[in-house]
């Protein structure tokens, strides 16, 4: 019997690949199986204008590209990409190797359907169940990548995308000392990239901010009475925004 699949299309995407389309040449990688790829390539695409050429889908990349069951996305199987010139926007740091995880922009989900944060151990509600839509992320992303490709493009000499995005991301939470609840080695990390300082101590005078999924321990405790408490996703959603 075969499945349905129910698709969403965020808010913004169109004018969102219109106007990155003018400055990336864009690709599609997803660890779907190619049959998926295809549909949601049309999907995205239905003029052809971005992911299709006029004699191939070499811009669509699935698992079924992949040499061995379990394979990490790589920027190897995408035609023509250099490491140096690539930005990969994705909501899943682990699903690509690691050598290329300094192009990467680790996007926030979009929880619209209820499944979605059930899949993701999500707490509260989801767009539908609340009736409403996401605001204003996709329009952030566009800025964020027209500020490094301003950058790149400008300079006069020779210079790697992945050091423009470190220096812009090393900004975004500059001054912030952040404490973990539980070790979450990715998040540990991502806040560090962002330019925060970690640390599983909460008693320092010098902590801003306490990121716990539930104010139970001690440290959130301590959280709500001096300092700032935050969920996960405050750090998942804190991208280049200075």
């Amino acid at each position: 019997m075969n499945s349905i699949i129910i698709t969403k299309l965020r808010p913004f995407v169109r004018t969102f690949l219109k106007e990155a389309g003018q400055m990336f040449e864009m690709h599609i990688y997803t660890m779907g199986c190619r049959a998926y790829a295809m549909q949601m390539a049309e999907l995205l695409d239905p003029g052809k204008e971005y992911f299709f050429t006029s004699t191939s889908n070499s811009k669509i990349t699935s698992r079924d590209d992949h040499s061995s069951p379990g394979q990490k996305k790589c920027l190897n199987l995408v035609r023509g990409c250099q490491n140096s010139n690539v930005l990969i926007l994705d909501d899943i740091r682990n699903a690509w190797t690691k050598k290329n995880q300094d192009n990467l922009i680790v996007m926030q989900k979009y929880y619209f359907f209820k499944s979605t944060c059930h899949l993701n151990n999500v707490t509260g509600q989801s767009h539908a169940e609340l009736r409403t839509d996401e605001s204003g992320y996709l329009e952030h992303i566009l800025r964020c990548l027209k500020r490094i490709h301003d950058i790149w493009t400008n300079n006069p000499i020779d210079i790697d995308v992945r050091q423009v995005l470190k220096i812009l991301q090393k900004r975004v939470l500059k001054g912030y000392v952040i404490v973990f609840n539980s070790h979450n080695t990715n998040l540990w990390k991502m806040a560090e990239e962002l330019g925060a300082t970690c640390s599983s101590r909460a008693d320092a005078s010098s902590v801003t901010d306490v990121v716990a999924i539930n104010a139970r321990t001690k440290n959130d405790l301590l959280a709500l009475k001096n300092k700032f408490l935050v969920c996960p996703q405050w750090i998942e959603a804190a991208i280049i925004v200075r």
